[in-house]
């Protein structure tokens, strides 16, 4: 179900009739969008959770290309982005909510463990550093946000040959206390879209096995 948080940014939403725990999902730089609704639904039968997907590019007509929506990154404020992540766990209304996030949505993870308010975070292939060309005053550092927050809270999954993790980030982000795990042969993407040419059936299973075992860890 599509619903509006307070702050005027769209998302989607299946509340499960007796939930474990509430889970928050961050979607990827294409945005909500079919996938994503599927996915909500997914878990909150699967894994026995309310859940709730937030729109990253709120109140912007970007399109499904990806290069406009490369460019607006540096526009995004990361305020704005935790407070919609804030909301959409409000929404779910469980005493225990988790965050899991892809791609952008998985950088955002990364900068959401400056606060407490999520029991236990998952980043798929996030951004460890910023990208030079989504670098501005109104982004942080994802790594700098880790080492002064919650890492301990943090499992990072990352493919072996992502450009976007170098292996010199991953050593980084290991030190912050953030439990990572690596999946030599897999690309960037490689888990949340089985229609990406870089998915891995088997890397992807055990990915998500992981996933929920972790965010579970925190009842």
């Amino acid at each position: 179900m599509r619903i509006t948080l307070p702050s005027g940014t769209a998302a989607e939403v299946v509340h499960h009739e007796s939930p474990k725990m509430g889970l928050v999902i961050a979607p990827d730089i294409f945005g909500l969008r079919p996938l994503f609704d599927d996915m909500v639904a997914r878990f909150a039968e699967q894994w026995q959770m309310s859940v709730i997907a937030v729109e990253p590019f709120a109140q912007m007509d970007l399109g499904p290309e990806v290069e406009p929506r490369f460019a607006a990154v540096p526009q995004l404020r990361d305020d704005n982005h935790l407070r919609d992540l804030n909301e959409a766990a409000d929404a779910l209304k469980t005493d225990v909510v988790g965050l899991m996030g892809f791609c952008l949505g998985g950088m955002y993870c990364f900068k959401s463990s400056r606060t407490e308010r999520f029991a236990r975070i998952v980043s798929f292939y996030g951004m460890i550093t910023l990208p030079n060309d989504w670098k501005s005053n109104t982004q942080g550092e994802p790594l700098a946000m880790l080492i002064n927050g919650y890492a301990d809270n943090v499992l990072a999954i990352i493919g072996g040959k992502d450009h976007y993790t170098p292996e010199a980030d991953v050593a980084q982000l290991r030190a912050t206390g953030a439990q990572v795990v690596v999946y030599p042969d897999a690309e960037h993407g490689f888990a949340h879209d089985a229609s990406r040419p870089s998915h891995r059936i088997d890397d992807a299973h055990d990915a998500f096995t992981r996933t929920e075992k972790w965010l579970l860890s925190a009842l």
